[in-house]
């Protein structure tokens, strides 16, 4: 981005602070901060730094309705700007809603399926089903059945 980490740490600090709901206790000492807390700094931190790919895992798990909220609206956000959102859960409801493509990962075996809701479905028949989908690189086109 042309810049250091500290700059751009410093130009978006409050923003990242506000974001993730902790300002009333940033200047407070910890030994330890929950595990939550981690999880909504480092969201915060990464939605705010623009990265071309933003890779998140089980995000939504923590914190409240509100954060969660906020988290949602920053990923559609970062998808609306034409970058990519990887996003990895167990949550079939939020993977819905949220996500256009999916892919299932099961041990060593990948099923690339195209479309969210039919990865959702996928999964949740445990990989049992009677067609089976492959990846297409045209994005525009059908799945493969």
């Amino acid at each position: 981005m042309g810049m250091r980490k500290r700059q751009r740490l410093t130009l978006s600090f409050s923003d990242i602070v506000e974001f993730a709901g902790v300002a009333k206790y940033i200047d407070t000492p910890v030994k330890r901060p929950p595990s939550g807390m981690g999880v909504r700094l480092g969201f915060a931190v990464a939605a705010f730094l623009e990265p071309e790919l933003m890779i998140i895992d089980e995000v939504l798990a923590v914190g409240d309705a509100e954060f969660q909220k906020r988290a949602i609206g920053k990923m559609k956000e970062v998808k609306g700007d034409g970058r990519t959102v990887l996003f990895v859960s167990h949550n079939m409801s939020s993977i819905k809603k949220l996500c256009t493509k999916g892919i299932v990962l099961e041990m060593v075996n990948s099923h690339f399926l195209i479309y969210a809701e039919e990865s959702v479905d996928f999964y949740l028949s445990n990989g049992k089903t009677n067609t089976s989908l492959s990846w297409s690189k045209d994005k525009d086109q059908e799945p493969k059945k």
